[in-house]
């Protein structure tokens, strides 16, 4: 199995704030694995680490506050998960005259996500369910070796967010997703890292751990 990043021993934060500390695990190819604890624990900036580790992968990312442009279309949104794929001069010309393969690319990955049809509205005019589908679907579109994403099914009912995480599986050969349903990420995840107390809790398989395990996570 092929390692895509180890941390040992580290202590993660921003600037020079410590977050977490004596942070050691490694993130193995083919692995699903769900980032869960309670709100503010340090799942983001576990994140943003993997994220920054992985800089020679090809990595879709689907960040927490989405990262979207709400004057722009969902079109224009999605497309931005493949920007860095071609020049400045056809992103200018897909940014004012998006041609029909272009356009049938997105509606291809919006029609995974529930979005089917909205490419042209803004993002603006959007329901907060529907804001993180779009950048979901920017993930989507941009494929790659690991997906990153946090809280990507957080604000869409149950059946639609399993309905997602099939999809994610089936895209990307790894992931780790920041959860915060822990059955879903029990269903969903081959591995469940846990944060507490700005430490990993647990680190290890997910049909390993017990609903009670994963509840002391946030007593």
């Amino acid at each position: 199995m092929t390692t895509l990043l180890t941390l040992q021993n580290e202590t993660l934060g921003w600037g020079e704030t410590p977050v977490l500390t004596g942070v050691s695990l490694s993130v193995q190819q083919g692995e699903r694995i769900a980032l869960l604890g309670p709100s503010g624990v340090g799942k983001s900036t576990l994140l943003h680490t993997m994220f920054s580790r992985l800089a020679d992968q090809r990595v879709a990312l689907a960040p927490q506050e989405a990262g979207l442009v709400a004057q722009l279309s969902v079109f224009h949104n999605v497309w931005m998960g493949c920007l860095d794929d071609f020049s400045t001069p056809r992103n200018l010309r897909t940014l004012l005259w998006p041609s029909a393969t272009e356009r049938a690319k997105v509606e291809d990955v919006l029609s995974q996500t529930g979005l089917g049809g909205l490419g042209r509205r803004k993002v603006s005019a959007l329901s907060g369910g529907q804001k993180q589908r779009v950048a979901l679907s920017r993930a989507l579109l941009r494929r790659g070796a690991v997906v990153i994403a946090d809280e990507p099914v957080s604000a869409v009912d149950p059946a639609q967010a399993r309905d997602l995480l099939r999809t994610v599986t089936q895209t990307f050969q790894t992931s780790v997703l920041a959860l915060h349903d822990v059955a879903l990420a029990q269903d969903y995840a081959t591995r469940i890292i846990g944060l507490k107390a700005g430490k990993v809790a647990i680190d290890c398989a997910a049909d390993a751990l017990s609903q009670a395990d994963i509840m002391s996570l946030y007593s």
